[in-house]
């Protein structure tokens, strides 16, 4: 998947207005209606210049209970060693924070909110336990709760706000710092899946360091779509959403059925690859007279189960051609499990498979062959004379042989009626 990051380049006051609206739970901007129960899927990526890379998975988990919203962030790294999960609690009305639990690499760490803010934080390093007793001056947003919390709010060309948000360091007397909303305006982000939408682009800034946020939030439904912070030195961390929530194919794909079937019957398919020397371009002239062109020894041929999920597949990416507007769908990830592989094994393109369950499959190939053709050209003039001068000419044509190179894709449908059975196919493309 290729990705463009937005990156801004934003020119920061040194200062806030002192009249900046405040945005902390109750305030009238949150509307909490736009935060949806539901598991959303992100990748993390570091970005500098044009080079991506894949740091790891984030998810949220949003569960509505008991007039609560309860948010669960899991992130794991790339190399899945370790899981940082945060849970944090908050009022489903107003997102005032309830209660916070997170345990991560190094740490463990319990928040109860109220007037006072008490818990304890747990070092793995240190193996040393400190209680948390913290008396807030001022209202403010959970970190945990950020992301959502700025889609909530009535967002348009020009809307800005301030946000204390609670953050809790061990290393540090201040736990709570304000964001600023610098600009909002339109922005068209362009989904690798589901095509261009019409989004909202939020640029927040961290007061006390400098820092940058961007957040790409759609108009229609406020799904988060991207999120980037900047890391300094032109380094960025840059949050991508993978709609879990996109599935165009409905019906739904077995993978333990497909790897049964191709793994645990008697029945054995064996074939012949070849290309006709007609399936090519004739380019003016006859192609040649041979019979068969066979595919390569050592061609990789494809065998697995025919589903409703595959039909379905081609059916859906057909639209999708058919409409221009959308990347096609990708087959589930899962689709290996029900994939074979054979290769030719001699020059006459011959290959099987054994080991099948009775059912329907589909066989592909794909392989180069060279077409060879007549064609005629012109390699000079005859011209005739007499005593008064020129009289007129004729054309003399030569004839010659020459090749291309074409490409045959091949794919069949082949049924299986018991186990048991040998059947015999010519894999070939007419």
């Amino acid at each position: 998947m290729k990705l463009y990051a937005l990156i801004l380049g934003v020119s920061l006051l040194p200062a806030v207005g002192l009249c900046q609206k405040i945005v902390a739970p109750g305030s009238r901007d949150i509307n909490t209606n736009y935060i949806k129960p539901e598991k959303s899927l992100y990748t993390v990526y570091y970005v500098k210049d044009t080079s991506w890379v894949k740091q790891g998975s984030l998810t949220y988990d949003i569960v509505a209970a008991n007039n609560q919203l309860t948010l669960t962030n899991t992130y794991i790294p790339k190399d899945n060693a370790w899981t940082s999960i945060r849970t944090t609690v908050a009022d489903a009305k107003t997102l005032q924070s309830i209660r916070y639990a997170s345990e991560g690499k190094e740490t463990k760490l319990n928040i109860n909110f109220g007037e006072t803010i008490t818990g304890n934080y747990y070092s793995k390093k240190t193996k040393k336990e400190k209680k948390i007793n913290l008396q807030p001056t001022k209202s403010f947003i959970d970190f945990n709760w950020t992301d959502h919390m700025i889609t909530t709010l009535p967002l348009d060309v020009g809307y800005k706000a301030r946000i204390p948000q609670f953050y809790y360091n061990s290393e540090s007397n201040i736990f709570i710092e304000d964001y600023t909303i610098k600009e909002v305006k339109s922005y068209s982000y362009g989904s690798p899946k589901t095509g261009k939408h019409d989004t909202w682009l939020i640029t927040l800034l961290e007061e006390s360091t400098g820092a940058i946020y961007n957040y790409v939030v759609d108009k229609k439904d406020r799904r988060l779509w991207q999120r980037e912070m900047s890391m300094g030195n032109g380094k960025w961390e840059i949050t991508v959403n993978e709609e879990l929530d996109y599935q165009p194919i409905k019906n739904r794909f077995d993978k333990e059925q497909s790897a049964r079937q191709i793994a645990k019957g008697s029945s054995v398919i064996i074939g012949t690859a070849y290309a006709r020397s007609n399936s090519g371009k004739k380019l003016g002239g006859l192609v040649n007279t041979a019979k068969k062109q066979y595919a390569p020894k050592g061609t990789e041929i494809t065998l697995f189960p025919n589903s409703a999920y595959y039909e379905e597949w081609l059916e859906v990416n057909k639209k999708i051609r058919k409409q221009k507007k959308m990347p096609e769908v990708p087959l589930t990830p899962d689709f290996g499990y029900g994939i074979k592989k054979a290769k030719v094994y001699d020059d006459q393109g011959h290959f099987e498979f054994a080991d099948l369950m009775p059912g329907n499959y589909v066989i592909m190939a794909s392989f180069d062959f060279t077409n060879s053709y007549n064609y005629s050209y012109v390699s000079g003039y005859t011209n005739y004379y007499n005593y008064w001068g020129y009289t007129g000419s004729t054309t003399n044509y030569g004839t010659a042989r020459s090749s291309y190179v074409d490409k045959a894709n091949i794919e069949k449908r082949v049924t299986i009626d018991k186990d048991g059975e040998k059947k015999e196919i010519n894999l070939k493309e007419m």
